[in-house]
């Protein structure tokens, strides 16, 4: 990491050395653009200086964004996280990049069709994810946590446009945590490549990229003794001295993608805006359960082991995607469709045979189907996006995916969103097969049917306190999930949530109070989902600009809670999340309190935290999972620092 980074430096400061740094007159603001400075010469020379409006990203399928360098209080849930997201509706474990307890029900997209456990997913970046640039000159940007006990996590991004209409960007996230319990180390990587060219005409245009992610851990099992935890017992005031259910065994998932798309439109776009678009990509996971030795934990007589199986496992997807699409584009409507033609692979290195059948080695398919988008604006007020995807194939069955989303604005500064989305697919890989040494945790999930998820809500957005109020409703059929022992299981009937909930704002001066509320019940089938009835952020602070408006200061404490509830459990083999098992207990009912300082410095932010101060005084007593103590009180700091050179 050290050379990148060093690498990283010298070009930066090899590009400010060739840049003229050069005023004989007032600069005349433009706002839009770059600032044009001329000495009124007649050979006078034209020197360019760059505003923040000049560097600029997009993600393919959105508008452009400008680099976001003003410290509001949002910036706070976002860099003083290891993965730079708000975690609202999550708890994470005593480690960081160790993964979350989703405390919501979410559906995501990268597990469709694809190996990807559920618990390595928070650092996954997606193809939709990926940024492209465009700046005026070379852009680095650092972002820094501390981890927990030894280690960091540090991603940095070196970006730069060779002339006007081609931009290429490097970025590497390297992250080190050792967890303040035994054998809970995380050792996660990704390495980004990514490119994106317009040609001087504005008919061709390419987005590309390549990504190799790692997302490692070793494996824990939880501690052994959870009232000692509890009672604050002084032989566990070093948690490295809490006894773990498991000594040796580590997981590893591998993900990389090579992705190109590129669009030509044959002509004049003003008289005739009809494009063609062709996307290729290749995307392979691999996921491995390590063990050293046999662990006790998972078996209690030698009946129960597969004789001569390799202690590894080893799972692996691919999928290769072929699409060709017609576009129509104009001002206010867009609408583009096309067919896509797709190679899919499942498949296990080493075999078993239950009741003396073998399970498939591998199972794969050809699919070929079709995807469309439509988008509409109408005066100013409306905007329609409607998705819809569908492929067909033999082993995996159909899938079926359309989102529809209205924003519209029927009083000025007053959002109205509503969204009906529906999703049919065969359940995520890690689902439908599995081997191991122990045989509780061989199984195959031969003619799965495909989990159905609708849903219907929307969210209304004030300009009173900055208030949004949202609503969600959830039918899922066939859902499809582990029961206590690890095995796959879907249900006969449907499982109906119902979320509602808000988010405001209230300002006094240089005070703030923001507050984020979410109800969430689970109707039918309960014990398939549990989840807590209610969880609740609140954070109260200060801001004010500081040392001559040379820096601007927030001071507050965060305090995040969600209600006692019957957590399900986290299984080390899979990755994935159980029901509880005999030995579970509820979670929850415990508040977790941040007080911290952020401090801007022209470009570069400092997030300093004091986190779960409540353990100071008294003991540690809240749980990611059972099991799975969350953290004690530690001091984060995260550090942002944009280099505009």
């Amino acid at each position: 990491m050290k050379y990148i980074l060093f690498i990283l430096f010298s070009l930066s400061f090899v590009a400010r050395a060739q840049v003229v740094n050069k005023a004989d007159t007032k600069p005349q603001p433009k706002k839009e653009d770059t600032l044009v400075i001329d000495s009124g010469k007649k050979d006078s020379l034209k020197i360019f200086k760059p505003t923040i409006n000049d560097y600029q990203y997009q993600t393919q399928f959105s508008e452009k964004k400008v680099f976001d360098t003003v410290m509001t209080f949002d910036k706070t849930y976002i860099f003083s996280q290891q993965n730079n997201k708000d975690n609202f509706g999550r708890v994470q474990t005593a480690n960081i990049g160790s993964g979350f307890n989703p405390l919501v029900f979410e559906v995501n997209d990268e597990q469709n069709l694809s190996l990807l456990p559920s618990n390595k997913s928070y650092m996954i970046i997606g193809a939709n994810d990926v940024k492209y640039y465009d700046v005026k000159t070379p852009t680095a940007t650092f972002v820094y946590h501390n981890a927990m006990r030894n280690g960091a996590a540090l991603t940095s991004t070196y970006t730069q446009n060779i002339g006007k209409r081609f931009n290429f960007a490097l970025e590497y996230m390297g992250l080190r945590s050792q967890g303040l319990y035994r054998n809970s180390l995380a050792a996660n990587n990704n390495t980004l490549f990514s490119g994106h060219y317009i040609s001087k005409s504005g008919n061709y245009e390419i987005f590309a990229h390549y990504l190799h992610q790692n997302v490692n851990n070793q494996e824990s099992g939880g501690i052994t003794e959870d009232n000692l935890f509890m009672n604050g017992d002084s032989n566990y005031s070093n948690r490295q001295n809490a006894q773990v259910n498991l000594a040796s065994s580590s997981s590893q998932f591998s993900y990389r993608r090579y992705y190109l798309s590129h669009q030509f439109t044959p002509f004049n776009s003003g008289k005739f805006p009809f494009s063609i678009r062709h996307i290729i990509s290749h995307q392979g996971n691999k996921y491995y359960y390590n063990q050293s030795a046999l662990e006790s934990y998972w078996y209690d007589a030698p009946t129960e082991l597969v004789n001569g199986f390799p202690l590894t496992t080893k799972k692996y997807s691919e999928n290769f995607s072929n699409t060709v699409s017609l576009i129509f584009n104009n001002e206010k409507f867009k609408l583009d469709a096309g067919v896509r033609y797709q190679m899919i692979k499942l498949g296990i290195r080493d075999v078993v045979a239950l009741n003396g059948v073998p399970f498939p080695g591998e199972l794969k398919e050809n699919r070929i189907g079709a995807v469309g988008n439509l988008q509409v604006k109408l005066w100013d007020k409306i905007q329609l996006n409607s998705f819809l995807e569908f492929s067909n194939g033999s082993q995996f069955k159909s899938y079926l995916k359309t989102t529809n989303n209205l924003k519209f604005e029927p009083i000025k500064d007053y959002f109205v969103n509503a969204k009906v989305n529906f999703q049919s697919a065969y359940p995520s890989f890690n689902y439908l097969l599995n081997t191991s040494v122990y045989n509780n945790f061989n199984y195959y999930l031969e003619n799965a049917k495909n989990q159905s998820v609708m849903e219907v809500g929307g969210s209304i957005n004030l300009k009173w306190f900055k208030t949004e109020i949202f609503a969600n409703y959830f039918r899922i059929d066939n859902f499809t999930y582990f029961d206590s022992n690890g095995n796959p299981k879907q249900s006969d009937n449907s499982v109906n949530i119902s979320q509602i909930g808000g988010d405001a704002t209230f300002s006094f001066n240089k005070f703030h109070l923001n507050t984020r509320v979410h109800f969430q019940n689970t109707l039918t089938n309960k014990e398939l989902l549990p989840m807590p009835g209610f969880i609740g952020r609140a954070n109260f602070f200060y801001q004010t600009q500081a040392f001559k408006k040379a820096a601007e200061i927030q001071a507050g404490i965060k305090v995040y809670y969600f209600s006692k509830f019957a957590s399900r459990d986290y299984f080390p083999v899979l990755n994935e999340y159980i029901l509880p098992r005999a030995d579970s207990f509820s979670i929850g009912g415990q508040p977790i309190a941040d007080i911290y300082i952020n401090m801007k410095v022209k470009k570069m932010f400092f997030f300093i935290e004091g986190q779960q101060i409540g353990t100071v005084i008294s003991n540690n007593k809240a749980y990611a999972f059972p099991h799975y103590p969350v953290y004690d009180f530690r001091l984060n700091i995260g550090i942002v620092w944009y280099l505009f050179n």
